[in-house]
Order: structure tokens, then C-alpha cells, then sequence
């Protein structure tokens, strides 16, 4: 029993994502719940059911798979609202579970060159100093390099989280070369041992083709200095793009070699499920998701947590 005056604990991680993921969880649960106006797993509930889950963003190919899986073995039979969310939950965790893979650093190729990625307004500088402050806390001594030289509010941000976490932050003025800024951070940090260097990016629009092609650039210039750089890749989605998510993968793994997503701005979307189709066609690495604005708020993805957050099962 909590006293008088004393603080409540702070929400759990499992609470944040159910929390973060509740405008997802209500439209597909509205969903869910319009389609039990009957309890036997008929033609007719099944078509419902794939329809809400092609709403959900998980795209017509998959619902149908979904639903199918659903159905096998428990066709025309009574079944629970309860019962179908934990169904559709543990079919949803199988698609996830190949992409739910923990971000690694390889101390073996100091510095770990990490190149973040993404299209303008999906987090991409904020996403980084979240990353810095993940990494800082386990040990890592990290560089910064703010390479988002179109936008001097984007440069002073990441030096705002280089003060923050206590990395190191190599920056230019606005209007510097992006490629040259990356080599410069690189060979900083080799000469300081760093063992991380997290690379920002111009946003960037994926049908833009002189931004990707500068995007290349970056990839061959720090390749001057280690032919293995970068060690990872990530592009950073916004999850309130919803289908268009699909297309920026699509193009972004054309130009550079995407290792891995991360997700942002699940808290502010009811298009969640989008994550499910991004797994299932690309089959790309997730290693975080974000539910928030706060630095703790980015945490590292788990494809049972958010098929449970996002089908509302128990």
C-alpha cells in the first residue's frame, strides 16, 4: 500500500508501449470488437477480421495470411474476443520475431561507424541523442558527427546532447560538406579511440536523387579512411507515414546498406501496424522503437511486447 504523499512508481516499459501504442490499439481494437457480433469464426467473420487488420496498416497480402492462420483449426467454432486477440497476437509475434534483433557493437572494428538515415521530421538528430545517451551508459566513448549541415538548428541540437550525454560532437557551419564532416568525425575518433562514432544525416526525400546520391558520397568517403565503415546502418521511420514507410525502405536500401530500423512516434499514430508489414516484406533488422519525447522513451524492440500492445491481448 502507497502512503500519503509518496510517489507512484514510475510506468514500466511494457505500461509506456501499451500507453504509447493505445491510439493503434483502439482503432484495431474497435476493429476487433465490431467484428465479435457473433462468436463463431465464420466466412463472414473472417472477412471482417482481414479488413481490420488491412486498416491496421498490415497490408492486404498479410491480413490475409493472418487470418487464414487464425482460422486453421478453429474454423466455424465459437471463439472469445479474449481468445482472438491472443491469437492474432502470437500470429503477429511469428512475423516480428525475425526482425527483433538487438543493436551490436562490434568492439573488434573501433571505431563502430554507425551512418543513421531517414526522410526530414522522422526524428533522425533526437533519435541519435538517445542512441549517444544508450551508449554512453553502457561504457561507450562516443563521437557525434553532425551531419545534417542543411539545418543549423540540427547541428545545434546534437551538440545540445554531446553536452547532455558527454560525447564528443565534431561540427561545422551550415553549408559544410556532409562527406567531408563524416571523415573528419572518423578520424577524430580514431585518434582519440572512441569507440562508437554515430553519423547524423540531411533529411531527405527518398524520390529526391541528389540527396541520395550525396548520401552515397558519405558511404565512399568514410571508406577512404576504413573499407568496412559503416559497420551498421540505420534509417530512422516515422511511424505516422503509415504505408509510405514501405516505399522510404524500399529506396533507401537501394542507395546505402541498411542494416537495421528504428521506429519513432508510435505514441502519435493509430498506424502501428505498419511495423508488422515493414517485417514482413523487408525482413530488415528493428532494433528500437519510440513511444515518446523523453530520453528513455526509445528503447530496444520486442516483437512479443508490441504484438500484445498493438492487439490489446492479455
Amino acid at each position: 500500500m502507497r502512503t500519503f504523499g509518496e510517489a507512484p512508481p514510475p510506468p514500466s516499459w511494457a505500461d509506456r508501449l501499451k500507453q504509447g501504442l493505445s491510439r493503434s490499439t483502439g482503432s484495431l481494437g474497435e476493429s476487433l470488437s465490431g467484428v465479435f457480433t457473433k462468436s463463431r469464426l465464420d466466412a463472414q467473420t473472417l472477412a471482417e477480421l482481414e479488413e481490420a487488420l488491412i486498416r491496421a496498416d498490415l497490408g492486404a497480402g498479410l491480413a490475409g495470411r493472418i487470418a487464414a492462420a487464425v482460422a486453421k483449426g478453429r474454423y466455424d467454432r465459437e471463439i472469445s474476443e479474449a481468445e482472438l486477440r491472443r491469437v492474432l497476437s502470437d500470429e503477429i509475434t511469428k512475423v516480428l520475431t525475425a526482425v527483433e534483433k538487438p543493436f551490436r557493437v562490434d568492439a573488434d572494428r573501433a571505431p563502430f561507424v554507425v551512418l543513421v538515415a531517414g526522410v526530414n521530421g522522422t526524428g533522425k538528430t533526437t533519435t541519435i541523442g538517445k542512441l549517444a545517451k544508450r551508449l554512453r551508459e553502457e561504457g561507450a566513448d562516443v563521437v557525434l558527427a553532425a551531419g545534417d549541415t542543411f539545418r543549423a538548428a540540427a547541428i545545434e541540437q546534437l551538440q545540445v546532447w554531446g553536452a547532455r550525454t558527454g560525447a564528443e560532437v565534431v561540427a561545422r557551419a551550415a553549408g559544410a560538406d556532409a562527406a567531408g564532416l563524416a571523415f573528419d568525425a572518423i578520424q577524430r575518433a580514431k585518434q582519440k579511440g572512441a569507440d562508437v562514432v554515430l553519423i547524423d544525416t540531411a533529411g531527405r526525400l527518398q524520390n529526391k536523387a541528389g540527396l541520395m546520391a550525396e548520401l552515397e558520397k558519405i558511404v565512399r568517403v568514410i571508406r577512404k579512411l576504413d573499407a568496412t565503415a559503416p559497420h551498421a546502418v540505420l534509417l530512422v521511420l516515422d511511424a505516422t507515414t503509415g504505408q509510405n514507410a514501405l516505399s522510404q525502405v524500399e529506396a533507401f536500401k537501394s542507395v546505402v546498406p541498411l542494416s537495421g530500423l528504428i521506429m519513432t512516434k508510435l505514441d502519435g499514430t493509430a498506424k502501428g501496424g505498419i511495423l508488422v508489414a515493414l517485417a514482413d516484406r523487408f525482413a530488415v533488422p528493428v532494433h528500437f522503437i519510440g513511444v515518446g519525447e523523453g530520453a528513455d522513451d526509445l528503447q530496444p524492440f520486442s516483437a512479443k511486447a508490441f504484438a500484445d500492445a498493438l492487439t490489446g491481448a492479455k
